[in-house]
């Protein structure tokens, strides 16, 4: 059923698969975007790339992830990838609230989770992976965002979302951009231009740390303040900034990005989600290849859509109901990845590349 997956790639990407196909050794950075519990859709795809499609692979190879797009990356870095995917979705499928639910309480889930699947005393896998390089992005909040009080926080959200209406650049005005990075990642191997960005970093140290505050949305979760190595602060969710990170190589650099997604289009920020103006597109693209679920396969998933963070809501008292929606949807997306293997492996995705322009039309 391949017309369950949709590949489109910018101009140039396009014009490489459809002349070369693709193999792994074309990649030269992958991406992985904020979407809570949408990552589930994405389960199977993810690790059939790095369980088997990457799993021959000698040279380096930078990962950039905001929230669970940096989770799903430290798990993609352990010694056992299939392991960590199955532990992060078992872990994040099952979250239970009840009651008055609390920044702190999430917080705690959070933890949870990340020791489900993060093993602090094989941090090592990760740091010293033969390849894979992690970049995990965070924003150091300034003003109203930088409080604890969440009353405060929801008036900085208002403020960050009026200034992102007049221009995504204004949002340097209350957030900085930080990425901490493997070691052995050189941060001039990605172009990050268009926001200021500081780069620190990955060590034992900071590593969890830097992932929870990755994560961390405002007002729902506890921020991290003062990570160690890096600038004193509140760090919370990259995503608020870089919701889908776009992204490309420095002119330097050759190759591709792949990017599993949700959707087969990009939206920057976390404030531009129903501004379908700031779709991203133009030269930041040509090199990008989006692997994203089809309407047709979203329309068979349960309830018809992606699951998402609401379903906490829409569910709530029956939370056996949302488990079992997710375990569905995270089971159908095995298929996606077995899709993915064989359009790669066979030339299959020469026919079923398109154009990103196509699908970036507003």
């Amino acid at each position: 059923m391949t017309e369950d997956l949709v590949i489109v790639a910018g101009s140039k990407a396009y014009e490489h698969i459809r002349k070369n196909g693709l193999s792994p050794e074309d990649i030269r950075l992958v991406l992985g975007a904020s979407g809570a519990a949408k990552w589930l859709v994405l389960y199977g795809l993810d690790t059939a790339i790095f369980s088997t499609w990457f799993r021959n692979r000698k040279e380096p190879l930078p990962l950039w992830g905001t929230s669970i797009g940096a989770w799903k990356f430290a798990a993609a870095a352990r010694k056992d990838p299939v392991r960590a995917f199955d532990a992060l979705k078992h872990a994040y499928i099952h979250q239970y609230y009840s009651g008055r639910v609390t920044p702190a309480r999430v917080t705690r889930e959070s933890k949870r989770i990340m020791k489900a699947f993060l093993d602090p005393t094989r941090m090592d896998e990760i740091l010293n992976h033969s390849f894979l390089r992690i970049a995990i992005g965070t924003v150091r909040c300034r003003y109203l965002l930088a409080s604890r009080h969440r009353g405060l926080q929801v008036l900085g959200i208002a403020a960050g979302a009026v200034l992102n209406r007049i221009s995504r650049q204004f949002q340097r005005l209350v957030l900085e951009r930080v990425v901490f990075h493997h070691s052995r990642l050189d941060p001039q191997t990605v172009d990050f231009s268009g926001f200021p960005t500081r780069f620190v970093p990955l060590g034992s140290h900071n590593f969890q740390s830097a992932l929870t505050a990755s994560g961390a949305i405002p007002y729902v979760m506890e921020g991290v303040s003062n990570i160690a190595g890096a600038p004193e602060g509140m760090y919370r969710d990259g995503g608020i900034l870089d919701y889908h990170p776009a992204a490309t190589l420095s002119s330097q650099e050759n190759g591709l990005i792949l990017y599993p997604h949700f959707y087969p289009w990009i939206i920057p920020g976390w404030f531009d989600k129903t501004n379908l103006a700031r779709r991203v597109t133009g030269p930041v693209t040509d090199r990008m290849i989006l692997v994203a679920p089809s309407d047709k396969f979203v329309s068979r998933l349960p309830f018809g859509r992606i699951p998402d963070r609401k379903d906490f809501i829409r569910f709530k008292g029956n939370d056996a109901a949302r488990v079992r929606a997710w375990e569905k949807a995270a089971d159908m997306s095995r298929g996606l990845g077995d899709l993915f293997l064989e359009a790669a492996q066979t030339g299959r995705i020469q026919k079923m590349v398109r154009p990103l322009a196509e699908l970036s039309v507003i």
